[in-house]
């Protein structure tokens, strides 16, 4: 399909049962309870609804121009479109609003209509503010939080163009609508009545991405890094992420320092499949010699003897052991990390093993990312990137906090047509995240 081609069905209205031409008088409205007009069954939104009409003397806010006004044809198409935004109601909805709209030529209906206008746009506007499903938020200010419902009604009467107003509302941002938008068309051209349920499982990883502002975004799917201003990729780099039985989780958090020659504090499970059995074998002399040593604790790490350690239980697995590999060249950290808050202890890191970058497939990792150019992600975060010392896990302040997402997105628009990347987590098909709200 071509993009001109998508443009056009986009900008072409669905085909409505005729309405009447009747605008509502604001001293003609009645007040209708919408709880027994709307599937929506939210007390909360029954209520905003009825102090707006109330606080703004029960004036019109979608049929001031007519029931067939642009903004009542562009609310209509956007609630039939809504099951891609994750409301999977927003059909039966947009077939309640026009069946009021159709029902008489009288005030009332008007009435009923209006307020049920205003209820389906609140319920599409909470869904677009639902929290990503699988994403863990490790820092408050990027959880998603809906605005309250008087709220999203008054800008939308304060709107110079509803329509205007309503179009870049659902649009939510450029990437996330340029997906949603091709799905779209290509299912109004086809017939198809459904959204394909990758198409909505990705859509749901996406709203979770700002529209403003800069921000990493880790695809755990593709094993790519972009670096992203204003909603637009302005670089990209290939990372590692972790393999299919240690994968990499979805997380939304800050990044707020780089740290210089970092330890790399390793995991319980490597240490015991890993480093234990070349001590066992060869003595405790094996870790001096290939960099490691054995602490105390993460969160205060005194360096312990390697002879207090019982190696052959770490090996069985039946005694623990808190190991760290020290600064320098073949630190499997590289020359720096960039830690963000996140329980998983997940963290983007350079790395030592640069062939792994010429790999198509790099889901090669415990569980962090490694970074093909970790200086020149650091620059962009504004870091000089040079150590200001040789001494070990240097923490150095960056300008500002930089947001992260890891998320996974195996579907974008192409040039009119969606394609797909191989679903290495089996994420898409395996779990409940496929289902709409």
């Amino acid at each position: 399909m071509k993009p001109t081609l998508v443009k056009t069905l986009l900008a072409a209205t669905i085909a409505f049962a005729p309405l009447p031409a009747v605008a509502a008088s604001n001293t003609e409205m009645a007040t209708i309870p919408v709880s027994a007009l709307s599937t929506t069954g939210d007390t909360a939104i029954d209520a905003a609804v009825e102090r707006f009409y109330a606080q703004h003397a029960n004036a019109p806010l979608w049929l001031k121009n007519g029931p067939a006004s642009p903004v009542a044809v562009a609310l209509l198409r956007t609630l039939r479109r809504a099951p891609y935004d994750g409301l999977s109601i927003g059909p039966q909805l947009a077939d309640e609003i026009q069946a009021a709209l159709a029902l008489t030529n009288d005030r009332p209906s008007a009435a009923r209509a209006e307020r049920l206008m205003s209820a389906a746009w609140l319920r599409y506007v909470a869904t677009l503010y639902a929290p990503a499903r699988g994403m863990t938020y490790n820092d408050p200010r990027l959880s998603p939080h809906a605005p309250a419902p008087g709220y999203v009604l008054e800008q939308a009467a304060r709107a110079s163009s509803l329509p205007d107003h309503l179009a870049a509302v659902s649009a939510v941002s450029p990437m996330y609508a340029e997906l949603r938008d091709v799905a779209w068309a290509q299912a109004q051209l086809s017939g198809y009545a459904h959204p394909d349920a990758r198409i909505v499982a990705n859509l749901d990883r996406l709203r979770a991405l700002p529209a403003t502002g800069r921000f990493i975004l880790v695809n755990a799917a593709t094993q790519r890094l972009s670096m992203v201003q204003d909603g637009r990729v302005v670089d990209t780099m290939k990372v590692v992420v972790g393999r299919p039985d240690a994968q990499t989780p979805m997380v939304a958090s800050t990044i707020w320092y780089a740290t210089f020659n970092p330890y790399w504090n390793i995991p319980s499970d490597l240490g015991r499949k890993l480093i234990a059995p070349h001590v066992v074998k060869t003595g405790i002399s094996w870790l001096k010699k290939n960099g490691y040593e054995v602490i105390a604790d993460w969160e205060a790490p005194a360096v312990l003897p390697a002879s207090s350690v019982n190696w052959k239980g770490v090996m069985a697995g039946t005694s623990e052991v808190k190991l760290r590999e020290l600064p320098g060249a073949a630190n499997s950290m590289g020359v720096v990390k960039f830690n963000f808050n996140n329980p998983q202890g997940i963290y983007l890191h350079d790395t030592n093993n640069r062939a792994l970058f010429d790999q198509n497939q790099r889901t090669l990792s415990n569980g962090c990312v490694r970074l093909e150019d970790a200086k020149r992600l650091g620059r962009w975060l504004g870091g000089n990137m040079i150590a200001p010392a040789a001494d070990p896990e240097l923490n150095v302040r960056l300008p500002q906090g930089t947001p992260v997402f890891i998320s996974y997105i195996t579907a974008r628009a192409d040039n009119g047509q969606i394609a797909f990347s191989d679903d290495v987590y089996h994420r898409d098909t395996s779990d409940d995240r496929v289902a709409s709200r």
